[in-house]
């Protein structure tokens, strides 16, 4: 759903009655402020962080799809700062679909979770028109430890896991206008765990972060800066874009998704919402797509030097980060 239709639905459920004083207490995250993921204390030191995501295919082979709808549903329990235990597959398939395709897709996320630490323990499935997988992801966290979107303060640096570009690149592959070499290195991305992005950001004692999905960075960085107060400014020229994501979206190939994303931005912020002349129009259509965990912490850390392949795709915590793109 669009941000602004999915606030609209949920506005009546962020308080239900009937909630013991308890439950309360110990639901650290849950809808009273939009996040990645639920978090409930179990006790002093221990939490659980739940989340559930799936989607229909986005590239052709079976089990990339599987693996890739895993990747994409674990991201929100290390948007969190926490760790895989186990998870329930959820698929949907027509009847009369082709088994041994479902079985591949069931390997690619079952396999996934298991390179992330935890395993399948079962799952859910119902007969659907449009084939869609996914799963729901239970974790655990300090409960002091919590990444939240309102973490974000004043003089904190933003570090993305991933580069953006994904949601085109897909988009332009189903318009059969993607050539394969940008395909492959959009499918290397979005096989990459963020467990790495999630152990540095710890490290580091990151307060704020999220997982820059469906609404996009101006989305979900928007998200940070409503529920933390602070204001955000991003440097165009230095957000790190896959190969040939640029050239497939100046030809066009934008997701409906993007476009409802940004409409929502220009209704919310209005002038609060600045991006420079000199900014194209098409990196400014970037800003509204999928990347992985983005996770802030003071602008004196430094990265690991054993930090791997998901912290150096972030900008140096020397960077400056002009005001390219700016929300208040």
């Amino acid at each position: 759903m669009a941000p602004g239709d999915l606030q609209e639905v949920l506005a009546g459920l962020k308080r239900p009655s009937g909630v013991s004083a308890e439950a309360e207490r110990n639901l650290l995250v849950g809808l009273g402020h939009a996040d990645d993921a639920a978090v409930y204390r179990l006790g002093p030191d221990l939490a659980i962080v739940e989340t559930v995501d799936f989607f229909p295919p986005v590239v052709d082979d079976p089990w990339t799809w599987g693996a890739v709808a895993a990747v994409n549903a674990m991201s929100d329990v290390y948007a969190m700062g926490g760790e895989v235990l186990f998870a329930l597959a959820v698929a949907g398939f027509p009847r009369d679909f082709d088994k041994k395709i479902i079985t591949e897709v069931f390997r690619g996320g079952a396999e996934k979770v298991a390179e992330a630490g935890g395993v399948i323990a079962g799952g859910h499935t119902v007969v659907d028109p449009e084939p869609k997988y996914g799963l729901c992801v239970t974790g655990r966290v300090h409960p002091d430890h919590v990444f939240i979107k309102g973490g974000l303060r004043p003089g904190d640096r933003l570090f993305l896991s991933k580069p953006l570009g994904t949601g085109v690149i897909t988009t332009a592959a189903k318009d059969g206008a993607a050539p394969d070499d940008v395909v492959d290195g959009a499918v290397r991305s979005m096989l990459r765990l963020n467990r790495v992005a999630a152990h540095v950001a710890r490290e580091h004692g990151a307060a704020g972060a999220t997982d820059i999905t469906g609404f996009g960075l101006l989305g979900h960085a928007a998200e940070m800066i409503e529920a933390s107060g602070a204001g955000l400014a991003l440097s165009a020229a230095r957000l790190p874009l896959l190969p040939g994501a640029l050239a497939l979206a100046e030809a066009g190939h934008f997701s409906g998704g993007m476009k409802r994303n940004r409409r929502h931005l220009d209704h919310v912020f209005g002038a609060r919402l600045q991006i420079r002349p000199e900014v194209s129009k098409t990196l400014a259509a970037l800003l509204s797509e999928a990347s992985g965990p983005a996770a802030c912490w003071r602008r004196s850390a430094r990265p690991a030097r054993s930090a791997g392949r998901s912290a150096r795709s972030s900008p140096s915590p020397s960077s400056a980060f002009a005001p390219d793109a700016q929300l208040d």
